[in-house]
């Protein structure tokens, strides 16, 4: 029993016991690089330009409102909704878009600058 163990365990061990006089080759060492580059900058496209619709103006003066009551008397006016602004509305107005012009213009002037701070950075690391 003993001899058959002993022969069971050389077979299964090879010429582990004996050694061997393999030439294993030396490793070399793994050299590592790190490589910083910075992730690029996401730039959204800039939206449709704005396509307005244009809109019908009428000055409603004294003359026009005479016409108009006078139809509407007769039962001929048509249903239309008045709006009137003083100068002083007018002028508000007038600023407010001003003031929204003004605004997207320099939205727009602060992304183009951005945009162009990644051009270079990409220009510059090719």
């Amino acid at each position: 029993m003993k001899l058959s163990l002993l022969l069971i365990l050389l077979l299964v061990s090879g010429c582990s016991i004996f050694g061997s006089n393999r030439n294993i080759p030396e490793i070399a060492p793994v050299e590592v690089v790190t490589v910083v580059k910075k992730a690029p900058v996401y730039h959204p496209v800039l939206p449709d330009s704005i396509n307005t619709v244009p809109v019908e103006w009428t000055v409603l003066n004294a003359e026009l409102m005479q016409e108009y009551l006078n139809d509407y008397e007769e039962g001929n006016a048509p249903t239309n909704v008045w709006y009137s602004l003083t100068s002083k509305g007018y002028e508000n107005l007038s600023f407010n878009m001003a003031e929204v012009k003004r605004y997207l213009r320099q939205v727009l002037n602060i992304v183009e600058y951005y945009k162009s701070l990644d051009e270079e950075r990409d220009s510059s690391d090719e």
